[in-house]
């Protein structure tokens, strides 16, 4: 992902970052407190850690690359905001090798559940690392995506293996270990004893229109925004969104 205060990146950032964005300050509003304790599993190079602390928030990004967390602390001393931004290695499974149990406000997990070996048992553990009221950002890949996109270039077969297959997978050389449905994701957060705030498509038409429309047409990069947020939302697009965000809250944790 990219850093989504940037123009073309922002149609594969911008539904999420809204929408993490508003749960963080309803947070704020809640708790009475400026600045929150988030935790970004899988966070890399600071996509989205960097934004959040411009936020005035504090981010703890687990990330099992070196390479990436070299990059976070690159980027988040580029962005000002290196005081608020912690790099630690690490991965899901010894999550709580390397951070507190129950001491964040927020938990991203975004694009880390396609590679544990367990998904549900992934989601309990990343919950396991929100306070009493908090919020979970989940992205993950989508299977309906996947097939549409394997279909429109002229993958066929693959594209049916990926509709029967239980992980979601086209074949052996697929580099996804698993895509889930709307359905399942939120089966994961409501097993992991939260309440599903919000589900949204994500990348639904962006990863299908020609980059250089985009680029070359006037106004067709706002106009694709646009389109992005209208049907994130409806339940009818999440079939062929590329990936689904599920905005998980304990309870209490929706009230501002």
């Amino acid at each position: 992902m990219s850093d989504p205060s940037r123009p073309r990146a922002s149609l594969r950032t911008a539904v999420v970052w809204d929408v993490l964005q508003d749960a963080l300050d309803r947070r704020v509003k809640a708790t009475g407190r400026d600045a929150l304790d988030v935790l970004d599993t899988g966070g890399g190079s600071g996509n989205f850690a960097v934004p959040v602390a411009r936020l005035g928030h504090r981010v703890t990004v687990v990330d099992p690359s070196p390479n990436a967390l070299f990059a976070l602390e690159r980027r988040a001393a580029e962005a000002g905001v290196a005081d608020r931004v912690k790099g630690v290695q690490g991965d899901a499974h010894g999550l709580f090798d390397v951070v507190e149990r129950g001491g964040y406000d927020a938990v991203l997990c975004h694009g880390v559940l396609e590679y544990v070996e367990d998904p549900a048992e992934g989601v309990r553990t990343v919950v396991a690392a929100l306070r009493p009221d908090g919020v979970l950002s989940l992205l993950a890949a989508g299977l309906g995506g996947a097939v549409l996109a394997r279909a429109l270039a002229g993958h066929f077969t693959e594209a049916r293996q990926a509709l029967a297959d239980p992980n979601g997978r086209w074949g052996a050389a697929d580099p996804v270990p698993h895509r889930f449905t709307a359905e399942q994701l939120t089966a994961f957060v409501e097993s992991a004893g939260l309440d599903v705030g919000a589900v949204h498509g994500v990348r639904v038409f962006a990863d299908l229109v020609p980059g250089v429309l985009v680029d070359t047409e006037p106004g067709a990069l706002d106009a694709l925004l646009k389109l992005e947020a209208a049907a994130a939302e409806l339940p009818a697009y999440h079939s062929v969104a590329t990936q689904l965000h599920v905005l998980g809250e304990t309870r209490g944790a929706g009230e501002a």
